[in-house]
């Protein structure tokens, strides 16, 4: 099987109602929106940039049939990203209700839908090259169909083939052998500081990566852990094989000094940038500091699927 390197993402390609709010209201109580929008999100944020910075991309995930579906294929075919995944008849894609504060926070509600229904059939279906990256999302893991079907699968994968693991802020409600299984074939495990804090407990996004990647050596894994801790940049561990730094110590990225307008699907661009500059052949630290600008530029724009094109970076990043 050849052909150029692509993403192929097993996660949850939902759609985004985007509130902009104020502040979150008190238990009981009630605001008043000043906008409100429907957008593709969850992994199409993912897709959507790593196609920007110029790595091909395709959702292996489920879609359902129903308005929200039809929202997701159409940002998707839109960005020219072919949907590989199943088809669940009669069962609508989800989506999640964002509450976006004058802070440009974004606080979540996620009603499941089709994406929840992957099954192993549906996965070993899927064409998957040496030179491709798989993105795995915690998200997708919280469903039980998913959770079951899912390490399998990846473990099956070649060594050719780059799998990033995303755990989401449901880390902690995971199922800890689901997770487990998962990270046995991680490549890169990329986490932002509280999920981290979470799978580790250290309170220091750089003692946390460092705690992920000693994991790592310990189950002899060759892996890179990027830790993200929002406008400070984020901390890379490479410990990967050949690593110059031995894999043990933490090096900081630094971010870059932006207007914030809304974090959402920050993280999903950068781990979409991650993906691609990687794929180049990029070492981490670069490809992290990569990263840490097309989630900078994201943050300056209302919505999901934000993620800047390469020529945006580059200025940045030139700056």
């Amino acid at each position: 099987m050849t052909g150029p390197a692509r993403l192929i993402h097993v996660g949850n390609a939902i759609a985004d109602l985007v509130l902009e709010i104020d502040a979150l209201p008190e238990r009981g109580g009630d605001v008043l929106a000043s906008s409100s929008r429907i957008l593709a999100g969850g992994a199409v944020n993912t897709l959507v940039a790593a196609v920007r910075d110029g790595l091909p991309a395709v959702y292996a995930g489920a879609l359902g049939t129903g308005p929200v579906a039809d929202v997701v294929r159409a940002a998707l075919d839109g960005h020219g990203i072919p949907c590989l995944g199943p088809t669940v008849p009669g069962v609508d894609t989800g989506y999640a209700i964002g509450l976006v504060d004058a802070g440009a926070e974004r606080t979540f509600v996620t009603v499941p839908g089709a994406e929840g229904r992957l099954t192993r059939a549906a996965l070993d279906g899927v064409e998957v090259r040496w030179g491709d990256v798989v993105a795995v999302s915690g998200y997708s893991l919280g469903h039980p169909a998913n959770a079951l079907a899912l390490p399998g699968w990846v473990a099956s994968l070649a060594e050719g083939v780059t799998v990033i693991v995303d755990p989401s802020p449901l880390v902690a409600s995971l199922p800890s052998g689901t997770l487990a299984a998962i990270l046995a074939r991680a490549d890169v495990v990329t986490a932002n500081a509280r999920e981290a804090r979470l799978m580790t407990g250290q309170e220091s996004p750089a003692r946390a990566s460092e705690a992920l990647a000693a994991t790592a050596i310990a189950a002899r894994r060759s892996t890179v852990v990027v830790v993200r801790d929002g406008p400070r940049g984020c901390w890379v561990v490479d410990a990967s094989r050949g690593s110059a730094s031995g894999g043990r110590r933490a090096v900081h990225v630094r971010g870059f000094d932006v207007v914030a307008v809304d974090t959402t699907g920050a993280g999903d661009a950068h781990l979409g940038v991650l993906a691609a500059a990687l794929s180049r052949g990029d070492d981490p630290i670069a490809a992290a500091r990569r990263a840490n600008a097309a989630a900078a530029l994201a943050v300056t724009r209302l919505g999901p699927a934000e993620s800047p094109r390469s020529d945006e970076i580059d200025a940045l990043l030139g700056r």
